[in-house]
């Protein structure tokens, strides 16, 4: 038994990942319904990931600001929130024109279809909500934005407190950095094991989701899913592709070290389950922790390029089953509230829900084509996670990659991994 154990836990995590998911399909496709006795297995595994991701998300952050100068922190922070805005908006726009193409909906009828679409938050309230009133609250409820402002903060202080000329203060600066390098090395042993289930777990969701959903649900709405994985791929190759080549990142050893975070998003369909995963990957790829660490975590939270793609296809779906001509100026309005909302409803609970009921609204379209296109979430969840994913790994690489001539000069032990 221990044999086969070294066996399994020796191999590439990325193959059995990889082997996991293809089985799952395999057997889903096979027995069908009956797959959902292993829908257990594949919870676990999302409990499992759910249950690091606040510890990680802690401890990975105080870690990266105090892994980097105060100059290399800024010019980092301004470097990614400018990639996520660009790269957001520019979705948005390859889901309107791919939506164009793909004209999905032209036909079809609304009958009654209802959804209850969460009260989406105003900007003032949701910048407000990343300020906790309870510290331990935001924790146990899981607000991801809380969770990182209060890493951010603490991040600060504890540098502050390490430079500090007062030796008692500097001692105990130093204490918590340690305290903290200590949790996040029992963070990521408590991760390395969970992966080790990532394959079961990966196996067990798809198998389930397949065999309940079948091949039947790619039929009613063919044009819409169809033109969601279109726009994923324009994204990839347009967008994620040539901002790799521009900042001369070795593609084929970045996509070889990430493969197991994107097949990971695409099982899932959840960027937050992946973000452990991610992190991993990102050491594979060659990115430097003091940047994956630092923009993952809060990539994954505010981030959401495939997000953005689904606002941008499900509203001109939306317009052709009412049969609206958009003039340039509803596209644009489109463009611009899909761009907030991805961002700022990203980590909210429902949303996706919110987020499309924000575009929706912008331009008087029905919130009932929401409750329309739900019967093939299942699928269109799958690349627009994966492509959530992709954008946050590529945006640490691109940034990292940018940040390389720094590293020379002030990490030159790091700069061998960019």
């Amino acid at each position: 038994m221990s044999k086969l154990w070294k066996w399994y836990r020796d191999k590439s995590l990325i193959l059995k990942i990889t082997v996991g998911f293809l089985l799952g399909i395999i057997v889903g496709l096979a027995f069908g319904p009956s797959t959902q006795f292993l829908s257990p297995f594949g919870d676990l595994f999302l409990r499992l990931l759910q249950m690091i991701i606040v510890p990680l998300i802690i401890f990975t952050l105080i870690s990266a600001v105090n892994s980097s100068n105060p100059k290399e922190f800024g010019r980092v922070g301004v470097k990614i929130f400018i990639y996520y805005m660009l790269t957001t908006a520019v979705a948005m726009l390859v889901g309107v024109i791919v939506g164009g193409w793909f004209n999905p909906g032209v036909g079809m009828e609304l009958t009654g279809e209802h959804i209850d679409v969460p009260e989406a938050p105003s900007l003032i309230d949701t910048l407000l909500a990343i300020v906790p009133t309870n510290i331990f609250q935001s924790i146990v409820n899981g607000d991801i934005l809380s969770i990182v402002f209060i890493a951010l903060i603490a991040g600060f202080v504890i540098v502050s407190m390490r430079h500090s000329a007062e030796e008692k203060i500097n001692d105990w600066g130093n204490t918590l950095y340690n305290l903290t390098q200590a949790g996040s090395e029992v963070t990521f042993r408590i991760l390395n094991g969970i992966l080790q289930y990532a394959p079961i777990g990966i196996f067990a969701i798809s198998a389930s989701k397949i065999g309940e959903q079948g091949l039947d649900v790619l039929y009613s709405l063919v044009r819409y899913v169809g033109a969601s994985y279109i726009g994923v791929a324009i994204q990839f190759i347009f967008v994620y592709l040539l901002l790799l080549m521009l900042f001369k990142v070795q593609i084929k050893r970045f996509f070889k070290g990430v493969w197991g975070a994107l097949i990971t998003a695409f099982a899932t369909s959840s960027s937050l389950a992946t973000l452990p995963v991610a992190i991993r990957a990102a050491e594979k790829a060659g990115i430097r922790e003091s940047v994956s660490k630092f923009t993952l975590p809060l990539g994954a939270a505010v981030n959401s390029d495939g997000s953005a793609i689904h606002y941008g296809i499900g509203a001109i779906f939306a317009a052709n089953v009412v049969g609206l001509d958009l003039t340039f100026a509803s596209i644009l309005a489109i463009v611009l509230a899909g761009t907030i909302a991805s961002i700022g409803t990203a980590g909210v609970p429902g949303a996706g829900l919110i987020g499309l009921s924000i575009v929706l609204t912008e331009v008087g379209l029905p919130l009932e084509i929401v409750a329309l296109t739900a019967g093939v979430n299942v699928i269109t969840d799958m690349i627009f996670t994966t492509c959530n994913v992709t954008g946050d790994l590529v945006g640490a690489a691109v940034v990292d990659k940018s940040e390389e001539k720094y590293a020379i000069s002030s990490y030159p032990e790091e700069s061998n991994l960019a």
